[in-house]
């Protein structure tokens, strides 16, 4: 007599026990914390806002999507460039911190809108419509960009070594960072892999315990200080973060809002991700529901909008739904909403606590980085899903065209150029955006004349 393999897993309307919930949520906040923290201090706004904003855009999006779709919201990278060129701009030169920040926030608010009207048009238009535009060929590879070019992200983290290594110690801090990024990332993948039941639901929060103490015995036996808890200097335990308001700028308009359009492809290739993985659940768990998520893109962009509305209002930057988060939830097989609600909650409470923000500030970079080379792998190995999934013909020279110009704009773009900012005809164009708009523009263009060759 045979048993059937029991298969542990939570579907988005699904939700988990207490004790299990928390720490769902805290293995979400790990992910996104380090990506949403580092845009923060790259642009210049405050750290506990962005954390705060995080949260509170997370919330608005789950109630906008009616909790249909499980997405945790951090900040973009793709709005970088544009932010910090106003944020540095010589023209503001003399202008306060708080004032510069609420005239990025202006273009962030009405970059906002911009994704709005885009998911009203997208509801509209219809799957078909969609899928011609958005076809796998485009989604897949923007998902296989977005993992590949943060390549270097993880790699440079795991390698880290404290600020405040003597220069004797420099060569030997070197090598145990690797060492911690090495044991955190070999223990992570053996915990997604060996782990059984509920525990293999939790292979990153795991990992990053593994890497911690390993962090913590090197630092004990070397003296090298990996970790420390005093990030975030305060008199006050609780303080609340640092509100602004939006004031109107064109620049800032100008420079900010475009970039709502380049990210699309983004949203759907992560639509497309979650559709695949929260349905392959659904079939294992003999589910007699369907989640339609992929058919969902429009809803996704009208609640990524008011996401950004939302964080732009209060002085956080633009955000989007992170792979980082979709990995970790693949990886887990957690896709309950509930959980994102409660990360939600929990990292806005993070923000206004000084202790708590230093212990997660306290998580030595190379365990990131261990962490990172793992779950940005894996938002490539989803963009290949996709395109399996979808059954791309790869014997096809329109879609190996199409292919591979987002691979090489996109990855050579990341890597070749400062911040991943191609400079051509007198502008600086994000690779990833500029990959993707390439590819859908010479997808539509090869695509003429498809309907005649089909009659």
């Amino acid at each position: 007599m045979t048993t059937e393999k029991q298969i542990v897993g939570y579907l988005p309307d699904e939700r988990p026990p207490a004790f299990e919930l928390i720490l769902f949520a805290l293995q979400q906040i790990v992910v996104m914390f380090p990506a949403t923290v580092l845009v923060a201090l790259i642009t210049g706004f405050h750290v506990s806002t962005t954390i705060f904003a995080s949260g509170l855009s997370t919330l608005a999006f789950i109630f906008v999507t009616r909790k249909k779709i499980p997405f945790y919201y951090g900040s973009s990278f793709s709005y970088i460039a544009p932010i910090a060129s106003i944020m540095g701009s010589e023209a503001l030169i003399n202008v306060t911190l708080n004032d510069k920040i609420a005239y990025a926030q202006f273009g962030i608010v009405l970059s906002g809108f911009i994704s709005i009207i885009a998911g009203m048009i997208i509801n509209r238009s219809g799957k078909d419509t969609i899928d011609k535009i958005l076809p796998p060929t485009v989604t897949g590879s923007v998902a296989l960009i977005i993992g590949l070019s943060l390549s270097a992200n993880a790699m440079t983290d795991a390698g880290t070594i404290p600020a405040n290594v003597s220069a004797v110690q420099t060569d030997l801090a070197g090598s145990m960072a690797w060492l911690i990024a090495i044991i955190t990332l070999i223990s992570t993948i053996l915990y997604s892999t060996y782990l059984k039941g509920k525990l293999s639901q939790l292979p990153i929060l795991f990992g990053l315990f593994t890497g911690y103490i390993s962090a913590v015995i090197i630092g004990q036996v070397t003296g090298i200080p990996f970790i420390t808890f005093d990030t975030v200097v305060s008199d006050s335990i609780f303080n609340i973060p640092t509100f602004t308001l939006p004031k109107p700028n064109l620049a800032a308009a100008v420079a900010i809002t475009p970039i709502a359009i380049a990210t699309i492809p983004e949203s759907t290739a992560h639509i497309f991700q979650l559709d695949l993985y929260v349905n392959d659940l659904a079939k294992k768990k003999k589910s007699s529901k369907t989640y339609n998520i992929s058919d969902k893109l429009g809803l996704n962009l009208v609640g990524d909008g008011v996401g950004d509305i939302v964080s732009g209002m209060i002085g956080g930057p633009a955000g989007t739904n992170y792979g980082e988060n979709i990995s970790t939830m693949a990886v887990s097989k957690n896709f309950s909403v509930v959980v994102l609600i409660a990360a939600a909650i929990i990292t806005m409470i993070i923000s206004s606590f000084t202790p708590l923000i230093n212990v997660i500030y306290s998580i030595p970079t190379p365990v990131i980085g261990g962490l990172s080379i793992y779950l940005f792998g894996v938002i490539a190995a989803q963009g290949i899903a996709i395109m399996m999934d979808r059954k791309v013909d790869m014997f096809s020279s329109k879609n190996l065209s199409v292919i591979a110009i987002i691979l090489i704009i996109g990855l050579g773009g990341s890597f070749a150029f400062e911040g991943g900012m191609i400079p051509m005809f007198g502008i600086r164009l994000p690779a990833i955006a500029t990959a993707a708009i390439s590819g859908i523009l010479l997808n539509l263009l090869l695509s003429i004349g498809d309907n005649k060759k089909k009659a």
